[in-house]
């Protein structure tokens, strides 16, 4: 009893599984929104639809599966140990560039907050010093950092349930609908323009079957947590949004790098204004504290796989990956540079599509999987169906995203992605050689 009594509800996993996906995604989203319009709620129907098909996938996969190592798990159902190792590396790869996103958000909101203006090379390196602070601050171990999380979310929670709830005393229906479709887009190309960006506020949803061994009734209680925090999630991020696409006009919304913190300036002050935005700075840089921990766990996994080298597996007495860390951020300050762009909004969507590029390959190789990874598991062929119809939607939809990203992200991102069919030669023989022989 006393352990049933330990173990967390139903409604707290879905919370859990919310704020997790909310993290920092939300905060640049209405200026990239800006681009399409108001109309882009239709993006966010269509993203809502993916996720919940990809969010409820990976919890069952998560319930049935026998091996470790989460989408690398369910991938080698598959693909085998090349099917684990693509899924791993390229998971990894899309944490490097999304940190450097997340990181770029916290300097963008800076800028606005002290009202400067910084040339890119200047954004440039305040964004790797971001970086570096991040991984420093991680050198005491998980509990400082799940405790500096655990208080920085709601610097997030605060604002985006705040203008969701009052913002509508300032909303203007004439003024949403005015700028329903500024740059006179067809409705495919306008859907299409901001689907990398919706699904970008949903990168995470992966991991929200982590917590299954903590909750009741698991096998009734994940799937109700992963599609309750996605739906959830979804809600916050369109009322959200969309109220602020009703209070500020889309020109200026277009030109922000603090969206949220020009939308409170509207409606009370600027006063007001600048403390949604150190909110949101605070927010941004705790999610990229986590995020930094838990890329640093990810290379170590692979590491301890036989994937990585051995060199981020190697632990300090704090059970921390700290040469690993510092290897990583070398990479992330490199990516930084490489992605110079003559805007920091720019720069930031240049990192979004590249990550969400190569977050969608580890979800391919996991929807791909299902169906092998149910039969070994003995699912029943009604239960089965059902999942793997739901995993073929979540994989047109991730396809979808792929092509909505853009040449330049797919060139990038491909690039990546073949170039990790060469490092896996490099480590074969380590698995496949009795299969040769």
């Amino acid at each position: 009893m006393e352990q049933n009594k330990s173990k967390m509800s139903v409604l707290q996993l879905t919370i859990i599984t919310a704020i997790n996906m909310m993290g920092s995604g939300i905060i640049m989203l209405p200026t990239k929104l800006a681009q399409v319009g108001t109309m882009s709620i239709l993006s966010w129907v269509i993203t809502v639809l993916g996720a919940m098909a990809l969010a409820y996938s990976f919890a069952q996969c998560g319930m049935f599966s026998k091996k470790e190592g989460g989408m690398g798990g369910y991938s080698e159902y598959s693909f085998g140990k090349s099917g684990n190792f693509m899924a791993n590396y390229t998971y990894g790869v899309s944490l490097l560039i999304a940190n450097g996103a997340i990181a770029i958000s916290a300097v963008g909101y800076a800028t606005v907050l002290l009202g400067v203006e910084l040339t890119p090379f200047a954004v440039v390196l305040w964004t790797i010093g971001t970086l570096w602070l991040a991984t420093v601050l991680n050198f005491g171990g998980a509990s400082i950092t799940g405790k500096l999380s655990s208080v920085t979310v709601w610097g997030v929670i605060i604002p985006v349930l705040g203008i969701s709830v009052f913002g509508w005393h300032w909303f203007s229906g004439e003024l949403y609908t005015s700028s329903w479709n500024p740059n006179h887009l067809s409705l495919f190309n306008g859907i299409s323009q901001s689907i990398s960006i919706t699904l970008w506020a949903f990168l995470g949803l992966e991991s929200a079957s982590a917590n299954m061994d903590a909750v009741d009734n698991p096998k009734r209680n994940v799937p109700i947590a992963c599609l309750g925090g996605t739906i959830g999630a979804a809600i916050i991020y369109i009322v959200s949004t969309n109220v602020m696409a009703g209070i500020v006009p889309n020109i200026d919304l277009l030109n922000s790098n603090a969206p949220f913190g020009l939308a409170f300036s509207r409606m009370f002050n600027p006063t007001i204004g600048k403390i949604v935005m150190a909110l949101m700075i605070m927010s941004c840089f705790g999610s990229l504290l986590g995020w930094q921990f838990t890329i640093a766990q990810v290379f170590k996994g692979s590491a301890n796989e036989g994937f990585f080298p051995k060199v981020f597996g190697k632990l300090t007495k704090n059970g921390v990956p700290l040469i690993g860390m510092l290897i990583i951020t070398v990479i992330q300050s490199l990516l930084t540079l490489m992605t110079m762009s003559p805007t920091l909004s720019k720069q930031f969507y240049v990192l979004v599509n590249l990550a969400v590029v190569t977050n969608v390959i580890p979800y391919l190789l996991s929807m791909a999987s299902v169906k092998v990874l149910q039969k070994d598991s003995g699912v029943i062929s009604s239960k089965a169906s059902v999942t793997n119809l739901i995993a073929l939607i979540a994989s047109i939809y991730s396809l979808y995203a792929l092509y909505t990203a853009g040449f330049e992200a797919m060139m990038y991102g491909s690039i990546v992605t073949f170039a990790g069919w060469t490092l896996y030669g490099c480590i074969s023989y380590k698995y496949d050689l009795k299969k040769v022989d």
